[in-house]
């Protein structure tokens, strides 16, 4: 069983940023594809980034792109999203996913992870 634990959500004014951590245990976390997902009230729940073994495996959404950055420590078990530039369309629960192995992984897909977090709010004011 893995467990995901978010931290470093919060209030910000528009235009500030945040850095969100998501520690995981487990001692296979670098087989894991790890994505980040949000949900706002009344809305459902979309994805926002993900990450492979590598950086260079990191995919966004467009709404986020070029804002937001992920991030893993595979020493750490623990992935990042940066975010910058935060807008209050950006206020909703984020929550952190694993997939055990990354064959077959489509990252947008909610339905593709295997494992979540709890959530972490986040609170972007005008």
């Amino acid at each position: 069983q893995v467990q995901l634990v978010e931290s470093g959500g919060g209030l910000v004014q528009a235009g500030g940023s945040l850095r969100l951590s998501c520690a995981a245990s487990g001692r296979t976390f670098s087989n894991f594809g790890m994505g980040w997902f949000r949900q706002a009230p009344g809305k459902e729940r979309e994805f926002v980034a993900a990450v492979g073994w590598s950086a260079s495996t990191s995919v966004y959404a467009d709404s986020v792109k070029g804002r937001f950055t992920t991030s893993r420590d595979n020493a750490k078990t623990t992935v990042y999203l940066q975010m910058n530039s935060l807008e209050p369309e950006d206020t909703a629960v984020y929550y952190c996913a694993a997939r055990r192995g990354v064959l077959g992984w489509t990252p947008k897909a909610v339905r593709d992870y295997d494992y979540w977090g709890q959530g972490t709010q986040v609170t972007v004011s005008s």
